[in-house]
This record gives C-alpha cells, sequence and structure tokens, in this order.
C-alpha cells in the first residue's frame, strides 16, 4: 500500500498487522471474512465502474480547478442568504479546527462541556434578539425551521380545536419562496391546508389554527403586525414569525409584539452562504410552549459534586423515545454552525452588533436616496436592509439585467417592473456606486456618486428596539484577539473529539475527516456564492454535483439522486414522501401503512409519522434478526394499504441478515415499496449496496459513511438514491429548476441542501477510487470483529451473523452486568471517560447495552488501548462482584473523576487516586483532563435554564 495513495492514510491498520488481525479473528484472509460475512445473495458480480483514485497533491489541484469554475459577482439577491465577514479568530480556531469539527453530539455531557458553553451562547443570542423567553441549539434551515414551527402550532392545538378539525394554516404571500415551499410539503401528509394572501386581506378561518409571517418581508418592507397578531391571539390562533436574526439589533423583537414562535437564519452571523449551506437556523419560542421546542436545547444543571454543568435537556432525544408519537423526527442540527454564528456574536458583542446593522441600515438608506434621486421609485417606505425598485416604464429589466451582468453584479428580479437589492455587511461604498452607475446606465442620466454614508441616519421609527440585548459578561469580555482565541481554547479542552482519541460510537461513523478533504471548504470560490445565481456562475458547483451523483448512484445501485435533504432524518423523510407520491400518481393514494421491524432507528418511526404514515411494527426474533414470518403477515394482512417496508441493512443490532432479498420481494409482492435506511452504509459501499440488494430508495448519511464531520452535531446531509421507476417525483425547489418532472415540493430551503461541504464526500471518493472504497469498507468490518473477538471473552456479543461474525458494529450485552453487580451501561460508559475514550452508543437499538463501531480509520495500537481500558473495566467489575470493591464506592459509580477531584487535598474513596485517574499506564501520557463530575439530568429537567443569563438555580 503507498503511502502516496489517500488510501493509506486513511486507514488505520498496517499492512503487517491486518494479518496477526485475522489470526485472532480465525480467518485466513480478509476475503474469507468478507464472504463469511456478507451473504453471497447479496453480492453482485460487478460492482461500481472502475476509476483510478487520485492522490492528494492531484486531488487538491482537481478541486482548485473545479472551484475556478465558480464566478464570484457582487450579489444583493438576498431572500434570507447574504454576504458576511468571519471573524478570522472564529474561522481559524473553530471552523478550521478538527477538534470543533470531529466532535460528536454532546449527548455525553461530561465530556462535552466546551461545545454545550458554546452553544448556549447561541441559544442567549437568539433568545435576546428574538425577546423570546426560550431558544433551542439550531435546526437545520429557515425553511425546515418555519415547518417545524407549522407544526409545532399544530400539536399545541386544544382538544376542541382538534375536535373541530382546525387544520389551516395562514402564511403571508410576503414569505421567502423557499419557506413556502417546504411548509407546503411538510403540510400535505399531515392535512394541513395552506392558504396564501397578504396578512392584510386575510380575515381569520374559524378552521385556523396558525399564521406564519416575515419580518422584515421578503420583498425587503416593514409591516406592523401588532394589530394582526392581537386579532389572531382573540381567535385563538398562534403566530410564528420567520425574522432576520441581524435585523432584530434595530427592530422592535416579534417576541416584544406578542409572536409565539420566531425562526429564521442565523446565517449572517459569519457563516458563508456557501450556495446554500450549511447554515445554523435559530428557533425560539416562550416559556409555556418549552416542552414542545423541537431539536436539542442546552440546559444548565449541576453536577455530583453541585457545581454548574451543562447538559441536552427536555426531548433532545425525543424521536428515539416516542418513536411514532414523537412531534418531531429532528436528530442532526447544525452545531458547528451555531457554534460559529455564537462566537460572532461572543466576539462582537452588543455594540459590535449594532454597529454592523446600523451600518447595513445607513448604506441601504444612502442608496434608496440615491436611486431616488436618478428617476427610480423605492416602493418600501420602512426597510432595515432591502430596497424594492420600481423601474421607469422607458426601462425594460433586461437592460438592467444586461448591464449588471456585465459589471459582474446580481439583484433579485423579482418580476418585470420590480427589481430587489439586499445590502450586507461586506458592501462598501464602491459597491454602492457600482450600483448607482448600473441604473444611471439604464435610466440615461447622469451618474453622480454617494460621497458620504451617515451613519447617524438610524431606524427611528415606530420599529426602532428599545430594549438591551446580549447583557452577559460572555458577550462583552473578548474584544481582543488574543482573549477571544483563549476563550475559544478553553473551551476545546473541555470537549473530548477524535483529536484526543478513538470515537466507537456505534452507527454513527465517527470515521477520519482528513485536512486534504476540508481544505476546499476555505475556498471563498464555494463559500461566497449565493443559491439563487445563474447557473452560469456556478459551473464548478454543477460538475460537483453531476459528478458526485453519478458516483452516488453507482455505489447505491440506483438510478437517481437528489442532493438536497440536509440530514439523515430529512433523507428518511424525503425518501417516504417520494414514495407516497409515487403510489398517488398510480391512483393509490389509500397506500399509508409503514412497516418498520422494532430494532430500527428511532428516526424512521419518526419520520414516517411526519410523512403522514401508519406505522405497524415488526418483531424481530431473539437474535436479533427481523422475523421474517411475522413480515410475511403483516404484508399480505395490509396489502391494499402497504405503503412501504423500511429497513436499516445491516441491522442496527450489527448483523447482515441473510433473508433480505427474500423481505424485498414479500414487500413488492403486496404492492410496497422497499426504503432502506444508509445509516450502516459503511459496512455496503463497495461490496453490495442497497439497490443491488431489492431497495427501491435510500438515503445516505454523508456525515457518517462519506466522511462529512460530525461538527458536535452537524452539519448533516442526507442524499436520496432511488430506482428508476422513481426519478419522476425527486423534490423541486421554487427558485431554482431541480428535481423530477413530477417531483415533491422542496424539502429544504437551498435546491442543493449543504452544497458548500459536499466537496468533503467527493474528495472522499475520488481519492480512494473504486478499489478504495471496497478497501474501506472491508477494513471497517475488519476492526469490527477485531474488538468482538478482543472482547467476547469479557463481555456477551448480543448478536452475530450465521458464521459468528458481526458486521461493521457491534452490541454488549450488559444487562446480566447490572442484574449481578448493579454496574450499569452508563456507568461503564462514564468510566471510560476516564480512560479516555467517549463513550460508545449507550442503550440503543438495545435498553441497557453499549453498540461500538470503530471504524475504519482506527489503528490497531487505538484498538488495543480500547481493548485494554474495556478489559481493565471488566476486571473493576468483577473486584465489585467478588465483594474487593465496595458497591458504591468504587472507581465505576463515582466516575468520571475530575481534574478537581483527583488533586483535592481530601481523598475520602476506598480506591486510590492513581487507580481512579491513571488505572492504565498509556492514561499518563495523554490525560484528558475532565470538567465536570457526573450530571443530574433529573435536576435539569426539573429546573429548566436555558440561557447563559440563567445561572441561579431554583429550589427543587
Amino acid at each position: 500500500m503507498g503511502t502516496d495513495k489517500f488510501l493509506s492514510r486513511h486507514l488505520g491498520p498496517r499492512e503487517e498487522e491486518i494479518e496477526l488481525m485475522l489470526e485472532k479473528i480465525g480467518v485466513k484472509s480478509l476475503d474469507q471474512l468478507i464472504s463469511e460475512t456478507i451473504p453471497a445473495s447479496i453480492m453482485p458480480e460487478t460492482m461500481i465502474p472502475k476509476f483510478e483514485a487520485m492522490n492528494e497533491y492531484e486531488y487538491l489541484n482537481h478541486i482548485k480547478q473545479l472551484a475556478s469554475k465558480n464566478r464570484i459577482f457582487k450579489t444583493y439577491i438576498g431572500l434570507g442568504y447574504y454576504n458576511t465577514a468571519t471573524p478570522s479568530v472564529v474561522w481559524r480556531n473553530i471552523f478550521e479546527n478538527p477538534s470543533w469539527y470531529t466532535s460528536y453530539t454532546p449527548y455525553q455531557a461530561e465530556i462535552s462541556q466546551g461545545r454545550l458553553e458554546a452553544l448556549l451562547n447561541f441559544q442567549t443570542v437568539v433568545s435576546d434578539l428574538t425577546g423570546c423567553e426560550l431558544a433551542n441549539a439550531s435546526l437545520l434551515d429557515e425553511a425546515t425551521a418555519a415547518a417545524e414551527a407549522m407544526i409545532m402550532m399544530f400539536n399545541l392545538r386544544s382538544r376542541d380545536a382538534v375536535k373541530q378539525g382546525k387544520n389551516v394554516l395562514f402564511v403571508d404571500s410576503n414569505i421567502f419562496p423557499q419557506s413556502l415551499a417546504v411548509i407546503q410539503t411538510r403540510a400535505f401528509p399531515l392535512g394541513i391546508e395552506v392558504k396564501t394572501c397578504t396578512f392584510e386581506t386575510y380575515t381569520p378561518d374559524d378552521k385556523a389554527f396558525g399564521a406564519v409571517i416575515q419580518y422584515p418581508a421578503a420583498d425587503g418592507k416593514l409591516f406592523d403586525y401588532s394589530g394582526f397578531v392581537k386579532k389572531l391571539h382573540d381567535k385563538e390562533i398562534l403566530t410564528a414569525v420567520g425574522a432576520d436574526l441581524l435585523s432584530l439589533a434595530l427592530l422592535t423583537p416579534p417576541g416584544e409584539w406578542g409572536a409565539d414562535i420566531v425562526f429564521g437564519s442565523t446565517q449572517r452571523f459569519g457563516i458563508p452562504m456557501g450556495f446554500g449551506g450549511p447554515h445554523a437556523a435559530y428557533f425560539a419560542t416562550q416559556e409555556k410552549y418549552k416542552r414542545n421546542l423541537p431539536g436539542r436545547i442546552i440546559g444548565i444543571t449541576k453536577d455530583v459534586h453541585g457545581n454548574r454543568a451543562l447538559r441536552m435537556a427536555l426531548q433532545t432525544r425525543e424521536q428515539h423515545i416516542k418513536r411514532e408519537k414523537a412531534s418531531s423526527n429532528i436528530c442532526t442540527s447544525q452545531a458547528l454552525l451555531a457554534t460559529m454564528a455564537g462566537m460572532y456574536a461572543v466576539y462582537h458583542g452588543p455594540e459590535g452588533i449594532k454597529n454592523i446593522a446600523s451600518d447595513i441600515y445607513a448604506k441601504t438608506h444612502a442608496l434608496s436616496e440615491k436611486l431616488s434621486e436618478i428617476g427610480y421609485t423605492q416602493a418600501n417606505k420602512y426597510f432595515f436592509d432591502t430596497l424594492k425598485i420600481v423601474l421607469p416604464s422607458h426601462v425594460s429589466l433586461k437592460k438592467i439585467q444586461k448591464i449588471a451582468l456585465s459589471q459582474k453584479v446580481n439583484f433579485r428580479y423579482i418580476d418585470e417592473v420590480c427589481i430587489g437589492i439586499s445590502i450586507d455587511e461586506t458592501t462598501s461604498k464602491r459597491d454602492l456606486n457600482l450600483i448607482v452607475k448600473i441604473f444611471s446606465e439604464a435610466n440615461d442620466t447622469h451618474y453622480t456618486k454617494i460621497l458620504k454614508i451617515d451613519r447617524s441616519v438610524s431606524a427611528n421609527h415606530h420599529f426602532a428596539r428599545t430594549t438591551n440585548y446580549l447583557t452577559h459578561p460572555v458577550f462583552k469580555s473578548y474584544r481582543s484577539e488574543t482573549e477571544m482565541m483563549r476563550y475559544i481554547k478553553r473551551l476545546e479542552r473541555k470537549d473530548i473529539s477524535l483529536t484526543h482519541s478513538m470515537i466507537s460510537l456505534g452507527s454513527c461513523t465517527m470515521k477520519l475527516n482528513s485536512a486534504t478533504l476540508m481544505m476546499p471548504l476555505s475556498n471563498p470560490q464555494f463559500g461566497d456564492i449565493h443559491p439563487f445565481v445563474p447557473k452560469k456562475q456556478a459551473q464548478g458547483y454543477f460538475k460537483l454535483f453531476s459528478e458526485l451523483s453519478q458516483h452516488l448512484c453507482e455505489i447505491t445501485g440506483m438510478e437517481g439522486i437528489t442532493l438536497q435533504p440536509n440530514s439523515g432524518a430529512a433523507g428518511e423523510y424525503t425518501g417516504l414522501m417520494i414514495i407516497s407520491e409515487y403510489h398517488i400518481s398510480r391512483k393509490q393514494a389509500n397506500r399509508k401503512t409503514c412497516l418498520i421491524p422494532s430494532s430500527a432507528h428511532g428516526t424512521n418511526p419518526a419520520s414516517a409519522a411526519m410523512a403522514g404514515l401508519d406505522v405497524v411494527v415488526i418483531a424481530c426474533d431473539e437474535n436479533g434478526n427481523i422475523d421474517i414470518e411475522d413480515l410475511r403477515k403483516k404484508a399480505e394482512q395490509y396489502k391494499d394499504t402497504l405503503n412501504s417496508f423500511m429497513i436499516t441493512y445491516p441491522s442496527t443490532h450489527g448483523v447482515f441478515e441473510s433473508k433480505v432479498k427474500e423481505m424485498c420481494d414479500i414487500i413488492h409482492k403486496a404492492g410496497g415499496q422497499v426504503y432502506m435506511d444508509g445509516a450502516n452504509m459503511n459496512a455496503q459501499v463497495g461490496l453490495t449496496g442497497p439497490g443491488f440488494i431489492g431497495a427501491d430508495v435510500c438515503h445516505l448519511n454523508l456525515h457518517k459513511t462519506f466522511a462529512i464531520p460530525h461538527g458536535g452535531g452537524g452539519p448533516g446531509v442526507g442524499p436520496v438514491a432511488v430506482a428508476k421507476h422513481l426519478i419522476e417525483f425527486l423534490p423541486t425547489h421554487p427558485l431554482v429548476k431541480t428535481g423530477g418532472k413530477n417531483g415533491i415540493k422542496a424539502v429544504a430551503a437551498g435546491p442543493w441542501g449543504s452544497a458548500s461541504v459536499l466537496p468533503i464526500t467527493y474528495g472522499y471518493i475520488k481519492m480512494l477510487g473504486s478499489k478504495g472504497l471496497k478497501e474501506v469498507t472491508k477494513t471497517a468490518i475488519l476492526n469490527a470483529n477485531y474488538l468482538a473477538v478482543a472482547l467476547k471473552d469479557y463481555y456477551k456479543i448480543l448478536y452475530t451473523g450465521e458464521t459468528g461474525h458481526v458486521a461493521h458494529e457491534m452490541i454488549l450485552e450488559c444487562r446480566n452486568i447490572k442484574a449481578e453487580t448493579g454496574i450499569s451501561e452508563a456507568d461503564i460508559a462514564k468510566r471510560l471517560m476516564d480512560y479516555g475514550f467517549h463513550a460508545p452508543t449507550l442503550s440503543f437499538p438495545v435498553h441497557g447495552t453499549l453498540m461500538i463501531e470503530p471504524t475504519e480509520s482506527e489503528s490497531l495500537d487505538e484498538l488495543n488501548r480500547f481493548v485494554d481500558a474495556m478489559i481493565s473495566i471488566y476486571n473493576e467489575i468483577q473486584a465489585v462482584k467478588n465483594g474487593t470493591s465496595d458497591k458504591e464506592d468504587n472507581p465505576l459509580k463515582n466516575a468520571p473523576h475530575t481534574e478537581h477531584v483527583l488533586t483535592a487535598n481530601e481523598w475520602k474513596h476506598s480506591y486510590s487516586r492513581e487507580q481512579a485517574g491513571f488505572p492504565l499506564e498509556y492514561i499518563r501520557a495523554n490525560k484528558f483532563q475532565i470538567p465536570v463530575g457526573r450530571v443530574d439530568d433529573a435536576f435539569g429537567d426539573r429546573n429548566l435554564l436555558c440561557s447563559c443569563s440563567m445561572t441561579d438555580f431554583k429550589s427543587e
């Protein structure tokens, strides 16, 4: 294996080590292991068309050439996307820092305190600026946040309203088109009727339960909605407002004039446009609705020592617990981008944010004055950053467009007589004068420059904000770059990431996110492009989309694909909606039954419910396999209404089920479609694929299998690949041509979802080549089976395949340990932190277990360190079992041991400090100092404190 190849850098085990690993497993070759693990019936003779791998140097040159095909124009299109100036200290120390972008979702609070604080800052920014009492830790994008607002209002209907069948949502017609499209997509399967007109002409409907309005409106106009909201509230109709967060530094926040929900994007808080994403949406509401708030909430609680600690609160994993009864299917957020947006506010502070907003307003005001001087009508009396220019009768839109393009300028062309111009923080006086020059030339008037921007001009009308925001010391303490850098590093040191050690989470595939793959994300030719520019300006992106789509179709064995869904759960939803649209086209809209195994990911039934389907659970047998007879029975029982069968393959139990093709045949004969959850594609790529197995639809978690980093909980990307007969139903977009000829409406704000992170997956595939992709999968299976064999004498492996092997992950049985010793799976997870490891997946998919996935990127040395840690913990458990260690005062029950505890003057435990903090020799060279003790989740839920201004514990 040549060291000039990316493959050799991506894989952990060296060639000479593989022989030792195979010997321990008990097979003679890697091919033998694969043949004994994956059923021959699903192994096609030919897989991916052969293509050679690029080395890293070749790829970097290739991606630069691709980026050069993207042309950067000055863009004033707006509609929720704006140029922004990311502080370099944030860019370098967070966005380009693997300690931040390789960390996992902070489910294990004790080793996630840094990013939890960063996300708490984000929540505080949102709640302060919106005037709401509570905010979550980000959603996927503004359009899907709008849809979540609709669903939340729908779920908040009173019993009487439900009985009366109130199902109408009013959406003001002056809303972002992409938000309306996603609202309509999500409304249809839930039986919600969407009505659109202007809010001024709308008469509240007796069937209405909610309303959605935009502030400022999509055309930039500011309206006083307070009377309208009061009128709605008088009729018990809730209101959600899509608001420009930066504008709220100057404008009265919606929370102060009665909005029940405020949502939007934090993109202009230092996040590049990136051709549409990823960007962290925000979502805020009032305290009384806290148990209905979708997504993750960061809360303040205390640890076992009584110290302040942070953790994810309330219904953070609601979809995994409530399954089809969940109110949302959200799993991924946009944590990395939310962290950056929060840090943008920390660095600038309240005065800096206000200055940026005021500067934008002053420039917009100056441009409005000048364009009015030269014969144009500016239709917005009140505005923040967006002008609506009405053309004189003798000036054609095409003339303006031609001149603008010759000057490398993009405007928003609303209709034949109106042009939208949105100003942002990067707009200079020179930029403003170029706009004036374009309009002067089109109108044949003398061009005179804007000579001065009057920054004393303020939005001092009745929309002006009068309340303070960002008053907590964190927003006043880090003005110098030195202090800001140290603050970021201080938080970074509180978190475990892949920069520290293996993160062995089953089903989450925490593999290498290589530096070469990440480098193109810093290229402005990918970052500084608006998603709605003319196609000619983004030829590099479109070539990348085309090649990436082709490769993903080849890998999956499918015929068509959409890149639009921006999370795995969004991909699940999209796939099911495509299937439903297919049935509708065949005049079989009655097909509403979705069969889902009991072992499925929690988001599967939640997504099915969001897609308007009725979930029927399929049993699993004692070996963890789907009970095929139960499947056969229920497929027959529901054959007249069968919509689909959702299956994860290999299963969430870590096993390749041999009868999977037979399962697909059963479903197809009953008139249904097979949906394959792509969460475990890391065990398929290059060897088999959903299309070869018999699935009709699959989604791909690019943030798992295809190397996009987790970023502390996002970005996620969930493309959906489909068989030929479903291509025509791929999702469309209201502003850009994409999707199938009979496609469902948009499922995300951006036409191509989180476009700017797609170069990561593109590079991963290009640098591995067809051979490398196969080797990655083989090595993932090798590493998992090595761990299974190394641990089986100490922990029971709950499920294995018919030949005794696991797939790319395994489940360790811990219920017997708890029954014998009182030591729980949570105790083992917390104790692993003392050994410098992140815990495996806890109590999923089987309660009382640990699910482990080593990935292909971990070396034999790292695997052995993990094995040593698990054996040492096993011995500690045995000490409790045989009575040599106290049942309550032992290293497991007291784990994790903080730096403060280990260095305190007093030590009260029956075991030594050395055993507590340094149980194995390797830890001395790489000790992760744990910042807080075991977190009190119950206290945090009883005393919900969700902003950094909330520092006092309430009494229980």
